[in-house]
């Protein structure tokens, strides 16, 4: 838009505002006449630069419209030259087209010749240098390779050289191809082991990045490429011949010469890759091949390498590689390949929970490392790593099934061939290495199972312990039954130093509910309650049965001395007990009890139980079945024998821990003592304790000398209307008077 025009006025009115401004006209003035001056010197320059372009510009047009005709002229003569030859030529009618090309041809063929007996004049001492530059090179892999580039292009137009002269020599006779081949042959090495050295770098990709050379590796991926495009040209003119299109192929002379060997340097390259991956794998395996346990604490290299890879490595390879999913890949096979060897070589149980969550830690270190799931395919041991739990409870089973059996095998033969006498152990008491040994291998067991950190494991295989020991306890038990019967049926025949024996097994059970009482105190804290139940129920089954074989030791060692005590106890309230036999007993039971700084305390203590239970019942069974008493010389006897006896068990019992045990002694004492009139009361007085007993009673007062059949049938009967009368029964706890058999009339008959 044009600015607005301002009259000549209205300027002068913008200088001239107040009256004041009439005195500083002759200032605006000059002003005034110093820009129009400053004006016209710009308008005069302008004007002058305007006219001199112009005339230059004339100058170059004149000149140009002057080139163009010469141009003109000059087309024109070479247009009227190619248009009739025959005026320039004066040979021209004796050249022929065909004349012309076979001219050309000869001439091309001479260059041809030349160059190529130059090459084959030079190709001695070019592969002289390329030998020395790639021997140096491949002395040093893990370096920078500065040669590496210029040996492949010569290497490759030499190569390029061979092909078209073997191309060109097919049809000449078979001693020239076979001269030019062997002419060749130091070329052909010289491929071979360029590209031996090339694999050698793939091998080393990562060494090689590690080593701060990632420029070798962009070096060997460009020399790949080059090669993958020349594969593709020498694949596609194949086809081309392939396809009868020979008209096609004989334009071209890289089609008639062609004879390229085909190098798959791109597939060989990864190929080396993976294969590198594999004896590195195979390598750390190796190393640690008796002690998987370290190869798999070991492997955090493979983090290490894949980061590394994703860091360094990728950005050395073009995107269509894809080489960091190839590098995952082939780590993951190599990896699965490797734990399959493990399995395979059937490693100890450990290792089966080692290897389960190590499996468990790499899927989230991989996941942590945000690798893609499919990458990861196959999954590690078929994706079946649970069933490493089963192989690691079967291998389990398979061991402790071994283990104990081989142990009870040797403790069974030590037990029933007692050559020689047991062991003692550091505490003074008998024993034998089998406790000890069975608790190492559960022990070794059960800490494999609870450094799993898995409730249900430990819970199973605590589980397979119990049965192991319950089994090894029914073992003992009928062990001990056996031998107790050939003890007893067959004396003579039986070797010597079973009690001992069965002191020293008894003592083993003891420690061994000891250890298992332990055991199960260690690991309550590590489960939760789910699994803290089980654990202590297989556990505390476990020291039950140890308790329950201890016990019949403890039996069977009462057992063997009521065997020797056999031909004294048959004697009791016989005719000879009156002249006293129980010196006799007690002495025997006396140098049973010798070995009593050998036997567990708290088991010497359930021995002098049982001990003082046997005789009792053996005393008070003998008692009951006994013919006519000789009252009161049996009465004096009974206590002489009960004191005897006493005075022996005191030595292993305080008096009044021992009074209780003898006190049904004294209540039938008192019974065989009473008057006719005052039996009611002494029977009264033992009834209240172990109940009626009315055979036993009845019993005793029929072989009471003192007392006729009619003074036995008036007291029995007052007895047992009282009873009847009283409603006495049997105390709800039993009494030592249940264990008392009472013969009928018919056996004590049959026996006398």
């Amino acid at each position: 838009m044009a600015a607005p025009q301002v009259s000549a006025a209205q300027a002068i009115g913008e200088y001239l505002q107040s009256p004041d401004d009439l005195l500083k006209i002759s200032a605006f003035r000059k002003k005034l006449e110093k820009e129009k001056a400053s004006i016209d010197a710009r308008l005069k320059s302008g004007v002058k630069e305007q006219l001199d372009a112009t005339r230059e510009g004339l100058t170059k047009l004149l000149g140009t419209r002057n080139n163009v005709q010469v141009i003109k002229e000059e087309m024109q003569t070479v247009d009227r030259m190619c248009s009739d030859p025959q005026n320039v030529v004066s040979t021209f009618d004796q050249i022929s087209r065909l004349e012309v090309v076979q001219v050309s041809m000869v001439h091309r063929n001479f260059e041809q010749t030349e160059e190529m007996v130059n090459n084959l004049l030079e190709i001695n001492s070019k592969l002289d240098v390329l030998e020395e530059l790639l021997e140096a090179e491949s002395r040093t892999i893990i370096g920078p390779a500065p040669n590496l580039l210029p040996i492949h292009f010569h290497i490759n137009r030499l190569e390029a050289f061979r092909n078209q002269t073997m191309h060109q020599a097919k049809k000449a006779s078979a001693n020239s191809r076979h001269k030019l081949a062997r002419m060749f042959e130091r070329l052909n090495k010289l491929i071979e082991d360029f590209e031996a050295y090339i694999m050698e770098l793939a091998r080393n990709v990562l060494p090689l990045v590690r080593a701060g050379y990632p420029e070798v590796v962009v070096k060997l991926i460009k020399i790949a490429e080059l090669e993958a495009r020349e594969d593709e040209k020498a694949i596609a003119i194949r086809l081309v011949k392939k396809a009868a299109k020979m008209d096609a192929a004989s334009k071209f002379k890289s089609m008639q010469a062609n004879a390229r060997i085909i190098k798959h340097y791109r597939s060989k390259a990864t190929k080396a890759i993976s294969d590198s991956i594999k004896a590195n794998f195979d390598d750390a395996y190796t190393r640690h091949q008796h002690d998987p346990g370290t190869f798999l604490g070991g492997l955090g290299w493979i983090y290490q390498d894949l980061i590394r890879i994703e860091s360094d490595v990728v950005p050395c390879f073009p995107p269509s590689y894809e080489i960091h999913a190839f590098y995952i890949k082939e780590y993951h096979r190599a990896l699965n390949a490797t734990l399959q060897r493990i399995i395979e070589s059937e490693p100890d149980a450990s290792i089966m929970l080692d290897l389960h969550a190590w499996i468990k830690e790499y899927k989230k270190s991989m996941k942590e490392l945000n690798i893609a799931p499919e990458l990861l395919d196959p999954p590690l041991l078929g994706g079946e790593e649970q069933n490493l739990i089963e192989d690691y409870l079967k291998l389990i089973v398979k061991k402790l099934d071994e283990w104990s059996a081989n142990l009870m095998k040797t403790e069974i033969q030590e037990f029933t061939t007692r050559s020689d006498p047991p062991e003692v152990d550091s505490d003074g008491l008998y024993g034998t290495q089998g406790a000890v040994i069975l608790f190492q291998m559960v022990n070794q067991q059960i800490d494999a199972a609870t450094e799993s950190g898995q409730g249900a494991i430990l819970a199973r295989v605590v589980g397979e312990v119990n049965r192991v020991m319950r089994s090894i306890q029914d073992q003992w038990t009928k062990v001990v039954e056996a031998e107790l019967k050939k003890q007893t049926e067959k004396p003579e025949e039986v070797v010597g130093g079973l009690a001992e024996y069965c002191i020293a097994l008894a003592n083993d059970q003891i420690k061994s509910a000891d250890n298992t009482e332990a055991l199960l105190g260690r690991l309550e804290p590590l489960v939760s309650e789910k699994y803290r139940t089980p654990i202590s129920e297989k556990l505390n089954d476990a020291i039950d049965g140890n308790l329950d074989v201890a016990k019949k030791c403890i039996q069977t060692f009462i057992d063997i001395i009521l065997n020797d005590l056999k031909p004294a106890t048959k004697q009791l309230f016989q005719p000879t007990w009156y002249d006293g036999i129980m010196e006799q007993i007690v002495l025997t039971m006396r140098d049973y009890m010798a070995d009593q700084s050998y036997i567990n305390p708290s088991l010497l203590e359930l021995l002098v139980e049982y001990l003082l239970d046997a005789f009792l019942v053996t005393y008070l069974t003998a008692l009951a079945n006994c013919p006519k008493l000789r009252i009161p010389a049996a009465t004096e006897r009974i206590k002489e024998d009960i004191s005897t006896v006493f005075s022996f068990f005191s030595g292993f019992k305080p008096t009044k821990e021992l009074e209780p045990y003898f006190e049904v002694v004294d209540l039938i004492l008192a019974m065989l003592e009473a008057s006719k009139s005052m039996v009611f009361l002494s029977f009264w007085a033992f009834a209240k304790v172990h109940g009626p007993c009315i055979p036993f009673v009845e019993g005793l007062m029929k072989v009471r000398g003192d007392f006729d059949r009619s003074a036995v049938s008036e007291v029995m009967d007052s007895i047992k209307r009282k009873v009847k009368d009283e409603g006495l029964t049997d105390p709800l706890e039993p009494t030592i008077m249940k264990k008392i058999t009472v013969q009928s009339t018919l056996s004590r008959f049959l026996r006398t």
